[in-house]
């Protein structure tokens, strides 16, 4: 790079080949990563070395074994132009090993490599590994190992007590099973009966942005409400981009695969643009006052870039807020170091969610499912 400063290409050009130096590096990073970076230094003095350093660092790491890989990959990219190497360090490499599928510690050994420098193996259980890594990342032999992970994660909404009443130790007076009782024991009530009010879990409304923003998460997404319908219980699933679809029939089908070419099929909207409020507004019109959203746990998953009037949004949003139970809503993006809600759909929703998750990994979906299950009010 010339000395003094960051020239062409413009920032979003410039990020991009950083983000190859970063992966070259072993840095995995998302597009989404990518584009606050560049939103970052745009914002920023390009010229100045620390301010382009800490949007990076911000942006593009998560993790504390992240930071010796970012700041050789940034000596290497932005002071040197990738044409000298950085002074030696010892040298990172992972593996993973097949065999064992339960969740280990991860393992630290030493070697030497061709070289004799010292390389750090780290070795982690495949199972771990994709309990943290981001969506985004993953390869297609990944995507296969997370439906088999999914098919252990359950979603059941909050108990609630039912109207019907069952039998129990104590609780409510049950007068005809007690006179039954009585006739047996020549009228005598030798033993009074009870009864409480049945407690069943809470319907769970699932509404998963397809929208182009989302493309790099809506494909596991997906596949969490497909693992959600066909384990049972009282779910609803719908895609919302530039309009909503129901697609809990196509997703009942238990194979993944067909599962999703259904899906597919069904939505004409896949990888378009967003129209949050008009999307919840169907929902809320056709679906919801009508019953499905009365009590319920509603789950939003989008990341708030909304194409249509934000006020709309929020209007939609007090909607249902008045008839769920609970709005849980995740945003994959939030799982972005520095990240704040400020797309004008997210800003203007945010007020009326109860919980707001990332949904960026499978740990967070499991942190999702508890949400879901939880008894808390408003606020939680």
């Amino acid at each position: 790079m010339p000395e003094g400063g960051i020239q062409a290409p413009p920032m979003l050009d410039a990020a991009v080949a950083f983000g190859r130096v970063l992966r070259g590096a072993g840095l995995r990073v998302g597009t989404d990563r990518l584009v606050e970076f560049a939103r970052a230094i745009e914002e920023m003095d390009p010229s100045r070395r620390d301010d382009v350093y800490w949007a990076g660092r911000i942006t593009l790491t998560s993790r504390p074994e992240d930071i010796e890989v970012y700041d050789r990959a940034f000596e290497l990219f932005w002071e040197t132009g990738g044409g000298a190497k950085p002074k030696p360090r010892p040298k990172i490499r992972l593996s993973v090993p097949q065999p064992d599928r339960s969740v280990m510690p991860p393992k630290k050994t030493v070697e030497k490599n061709e070289s004799g420098e010292e390389a750090v193996r780290l070795r982690y259980s495949p199972v771990e590994v994709l309990r943290h890594k981001d969506f985004a990342l993953y390869s297609p032999e990944e995507f296969a190992e997370l439906q088999r992970l999914l098919a252990d994660l359950r979603l059941s909404g909050a108990l609630r007590k039912s109207r019907r009443l069952e039998p129990a130790t104590r609780g409510r007076h049950d007068p005809r099973r007690t006179l039954r009782g009585a006739m047996r024991t020549g009228g005598e009530a030798v033993r009074h009966r009870f009864r409480k009010a049945r407690v069943q879990p809470r319907r769970v409304v699932l509404l998963c942005d397809v929208s182009g923003s989302m493309a790099p998460y809506s494909r596991a997404l997906l596949r969490f409400l497909h693992a959600s319908v066909v384990a049972g219980g009282r779910l609803e699933a719908f895609s919302i981009g530039t309009r909503l679809t129901r697609i809990t029939r196509e997703l009942t089908t238990r194979d993944p695969d067909r599962a999703l070419r259904q899906t597919a099929g069904a939505v004409q909207d896949i990888s378009g643009g967003t129209r949050l409020g008009d999307a919840i507004k169907e929902f809320v019109d056709r679906w919801g006052q009508r019953g499905m959203a009365r009590g319920a746990v509603v789950v939003i998953f989008s990341d708030g870039w909304d194409r249509g009037d934000v006020s709309v949004l929020a209007e939609q949003m007090q909607r249902l807020g008045r008839l769920a139970y609970r709005i849980v809503w995740v945003n994959p993006l939030k799982a972005a170091p520095g990240y704040k809600p400020l797309a004008g759909g997210m800003a203007a929703a945010l007020p009326h969610v109860d919980v707001f998750l990332s949904g960026h990994n499978f740990e967070s979906l499991e942190e999702l499912a508890r949400a879901v299950a939880a008894a808390t009010e408003r606020g939680g």
